[in-house]
C-alpha cells in the first residue's frame, strides 16, 4: 500500500489529508471517508462475545473541512444480545460534524437463506473515468473503482467494484469493515440520474445494513437512485464481496438544481 494515508493519527486527535476531499466542496471530505473512520472507532469498542455489526447510521451534520479533527466513541446501551453504539466526529472548537450510531446484535444460530453471489468481479470492470474537479481526491486517489455496469454522469443505475488503495489511518492495514464503510457512500454517485453539471445530489445520511462481515479488500456497490416529484430522493445499493451479497446502503438524498 502507498505511505500515504486518507487520515494521520495525532496522539488524541486525526488529521484529515487531502485524499479524504470530496467532489462538491475541495476544503470538504467524501462522506466514505469519516463513515470509515467511524467505522474503525465501532470496531475498538469493547463487544460481548457473538455479536457482530448489523446496522450502521451516519449522520452528516455538516461538511467536514480537511484538516484536524476529535473523534469520541461508547458504548450507550451494552447487552448480551444487542448493543447500542455512538460516536462522534468533531471540530476543534468542539462543533459536531459527523454523529454515528451501530446496532450490534448476536449472530444467528439457526438455519439460513441461501446466499446471492457476486456480480461479474473487479477484474472484468472497466477503470474510473471519473473526471475530478480537483486533485487529490479520495475517487480515484484513495479509492479504485472498476465498473462492470454504468458509470458516473447521470447514466442511471451501475454496479461498481471499489477499494481503498491506501490506509485509512496511517500505518495501519483497513478492515474488510472500514473498506465497506469506504464505498458504502458512492452509491447515489454512481447512480444518478440528473446530470451532475445542472444537480447537487447531496446524501445527508446514510445507514449500512449488513447481513455477515464481509471479506478482502474490494467491495461492490450495485446502485440505483427513485427520484419521487414532490418527495425526496433515495438511493439504493446492494453490497457485495467475493462471496456475494453483504447488505444494503440507503441514502436520503437533498436534490437541487446548482
Amino acid at each position: 500500500m502507498s505511505d500515504q494515508a486518507v487520515f494521520l493519527s495525532r496522539d488524541d486527535h486525526f488529521v484529515a489529508t487531502e485524499l479524504a476531499r470530496g467532489p462538491w466542496d475541495a476544503g470538504a471530505q467524501h462522506g466514505g471517508a469519516p463513515a470509515a473512520l467511524l467505522m474503525r472507532a465501532f470496531e475498538q469498542l469493547p463487544a460481548a462475545p457473538g455479536l457482530q455489526l448489523a446496522r450502521v447510521t451516519y449522520e452528516f451534520l455538516r461538511p467536514v473541512p480537511i484538516g484536524e479533527l476529535a473523534l469520541d466513541a461508547a458504548v450507550v446501551r451494552p447487552g448480551r444480545r444487542v448493543q447500542l453504539l455512538e460516536a462522534s466526529l468533531s471540530a476543534p472548537d468542539g462543533l459536531e460534524l459527523v454523529r454515528g450510531r451501530a446496532l450490534q446484535v448476536q449472530s444467528i444460530d439457526a438455519p439460513t437463506t441461501a446466499s446471492v453471489p457476486a456480480p461479474a468481479g473487479p477484474e472484468t470492470g472497466r477503470e474510473n473515468d471519473f473526471r475530478p474537479p480537483h486533485r487529490p481526491m479520495f475517487s480515484p486517489d484513495a479509492i479504485e473503482i472498476r465498473f462492470v455496469e454504468g458509470g458516473f454522469g447521470g447514466t442511471g443505475a451501475s454496479t461498481g467494484w471499489f477499494r481503498l488503495s491506501v490506509p485509512l489511518v496511517d500505518g495501519e492495514e483497513p478492515s474488510p469493515l472500514q473498506r465497506l464503510a469506504a464505498a458504502g457512500d458512492f452509491g447515489n454517485g454512481i447512480s444518478s440520474v440528473l446530470p451532475w453539471d445542472d444537480y447537487l445530489f447531496i446524501n445527508p445520511d446514510l445507514t449500512l445494513y449488513l447481513e455477515r462481515p464481509p471479506i478482502g479488500e474490494w467491495i461492490c456497490l450495485q446502485s440505483r437512485t427513485r427520484l419521487t416529484s414532490g418527495g425526496v430522493g433515495l438511493a439504493e445499493s446492494v453490497l457485495f464481496d467475493a462471496e456475494g451479497r453483504v447488505g444494503r446502503a440507503i441514502q436520503a438524498l437533498l436534490v437541487a438544481r446548482r
